[in-house]
């Protein structure tokens, strides 16, 4: 691309332009303007500056600063160039670590653990140079347990793949995609009621619901269209309540995104662009009894496809014996009570079955063997 961005905590260099864009997420004109002035009248020419919504309320001289810097490290770059031979790397992204903190630190950060000497030492530089007052955030993982699950990121991180999502009090959502848009319902499972009207409850679990629907958009990335079918509510009041409470949840998004009121259907519709590929990492295989189709053949259906097995390689081969090797369950069956299918079908072929359970077979395989043992190939 020709468009070369070199991101900072504030600002957003982009050389070989001379537009100034200011983030849509900071709703104050008067706060938009002042930016815009501010950066105009700092910022070199032939260089174009987006202002990071983090930029809110700065003082001029942390924007000049990071502009300065954004600045010289494009420059001497440029001036890097002469004399290299492509391709070669000239200038990268921050490590995935630096790259995190720079877009989402913030004052309500209080603790930032890491396990690793050089990780600690790299964020501790990295935090100094933006926030040098949460330098002291920074620890050392020393707990016995590993860090992921003694935070509970394991279960998170499993909780990403699976369609069904446990909120609090027994509520859960199921989530499904299709080519044309995602689909979240919300239930109310087997949650206690702490009132008897149906309406609050309804509410409760709604409100509860559109927490973590807004933190599984961010997790798993959900780009394009989202439909959320919440728990029917009837007065206005509570559907504009629940309106408001899922924009109070979307607001730490920094992705942009854009929701509409409850339909008559009780249906949500919101938009939001996708900033990576979607978390959609298959973690299951097809059945190979019934090839993910969900369905096997009636068990009735399967014990006439034997016998007509036995008698076909019974008048084919006219072995003395006929071994039958199947699921041990389906073994089972057919040698259970005195009369037996076993029974039943050695008097009809005048031949005798035997049948011995394999546990390794899945529960419609069978295979024949004559008397020396071989596998009988149909």
């Amino acid at each position: 691309t020709s468009e070369i961005t070199i991101a900072g905590r504030n600002l957003v260099l982009i050389p070989f332009s001379d537009k100034v864009s200011i983030s849509q997420k900071i709703k104050s004109q008067e706060e938009k303007d002042r930016l815009k002035r501010l950066i105009v009248s700092i910022k070199p020419n032939n260089y174009g500056v987006i202002v990071r919504t983090v930029a809110k309320n700065r003082r001029v001289a942390v924007l000049h600063t990071e502009l300065n810097d954004l600045v010289s490290k494009w420059e001497n770059m440029f001036r890097g160039l002469k004399g290299i031979e492509p391709p070669k790397l000239v200038m990268g992204e921050l490590d995935r670590t630096s790259a995190l903190l720079r877009d989402i630190l913030n004052s309500s950060f209080n603790s930032i653990y890491a396990n690793d000497t050089n990780l600690i030492r790299e964020v501790k530089d990295y935090v100094e140079s933006i926030a040098p007052e949460k330098k002291k955030i920074v620890k050392p993982y020393t707990g016995g347990t590993p860090i992921f699950e003694s935070f509970g990121i394991d279960k998170q991180i499993k909780g990403l793949f699976g369609k069904t999502v446990t909120i609090r009090s027994g509520a859960y959502l199921i989530i499904e995609h299709t080519e044309a848009l995602h689909v979240i319902d919300v239930n109310s499972g087997n949650r206690a009621r702490k009132s008897n009207d149906q309406e609050t409850n309804a509410y409760e679990v709604n409100a509860t619901a559109a927490e973590e629907i807004a933190r599984q958009l961010r997790l798993r990335d959900m780009g394009g269209i989202i439909v959320v079918d919440f728990i029917d509510m009837h007065t206005l009041e509570n559907k504009q309540k629940l309106f408001e409470k899922m924009k109070e949840a979307m607001s730490i998004d920094r992705t942009k995104h854009n929701i509409l009121p409850l339909s008559k259907f009780g249906l949500m519709q919101i938009t939001r662009q996708r900033v990576r590929p979607e978390m959609a990492i298959e973690t299951m295989e097809a059945c190979p009894t019934c090839d993910g189709t969900g369905e096997i053949t009636a068990s009735i259906l399967f014990v006439d496809e034997l016998y007509n097995n036995v008698q076909y390689l019974s008048e084919k081969y006219k072995p003395a014996v006929l071994t039958l090797k199947v699921h041990p369950y389906i073994a089972s069956f057919i040698t259970k009570g005195l009369f037996s299918k076993r029974l039943e079908w050695s008097l009809k072929t005048k031949k005798w079955i035997k049948v011995v359970p394999v546990s390794s077979y899945s529960f419609l395989s069978f295979d024949f063997f004559d008397p020396k043992g071989e596998k009988i190939v149909q």
